[in-house]
C-alpha cells in the first residue's frame, strides 16, 4: 500500500510539472488593460500601435510603441532600446496602426507598465 501510495504521488509529480509549463505557454494573450494586473510576469500582451516614437535625442534612443491608446494617454508601452533597435529596422514607422504581440516581463516605469524588447522574436505583428 505505501509502495502504491509513492508511486501514485511520483506520477502526480510527472503529470504536475509536465502539464504546468504546458498550460502556462498556451494561456491567452493578454490585452494593454490587463498588463498592469500582471506586472512581474514574462506575458504576451498585445494590441494596435496607436502611438510611435523614437527618440533619438533621449539617452539610450529608445523607441516607444504604445498600445491601444496614444502618448500621453498610453496605457502600455513596448520599449525598443537604441542598442538593438538596428535588429528591428524602423519600428516606429513599419509597425504604427498596426496590431502586434510583445512578450517579456512586464514592469513599471512610471506608473504604467512595459515590456522591453530586445530580439526580435520578441515583438510579433498578430
Amino acid at each position: 500500500m505505501i509502495v502504491r501510495m509513492r508511486r501514485l504521488r511520483k506520477v502526480g509529480c510527472v503529470v504536475a510539472c509536465t502539464l504546468f509549463p504546458l498550460a502556462h505557454a498556451l494561456a491567452a494573450n493578454l490585452t494593454a488593460d490587463q498588463a498592469s494586473t500582471h506586472v512581474g510576469e514574462n506575458a504576451t500582451v498585445c494590441g494596435t500601435v496607436a502611438s510611435a516614437n523614437y527618440a533619438a535625442g533621449a539617452k539610450g534612443q529608445p523607441t516607444f510603441l504604445n498600445l491601444d491608446k496614444a502618448y500621453p494617454h498610453q496605457i502600455f508601452t513596448v520599449v525598443i532600446w537604441g542598442s538593438d533597435r538596428s535588429k528591428f529596422g524602423i519600428p516606429d514607422k513599419a509597425l504604427s496602426g498596426k496590431r502586434i504581440c510583445a512578450t517579456g516581463v512586464i514592469q513599471v516605469f512610471r506608473g504604467l507598465p512595459e515590456v522591453i524588447v530586445h530580439e526580435p522574436n520578441q515583438l510579433k505583428q498578430d
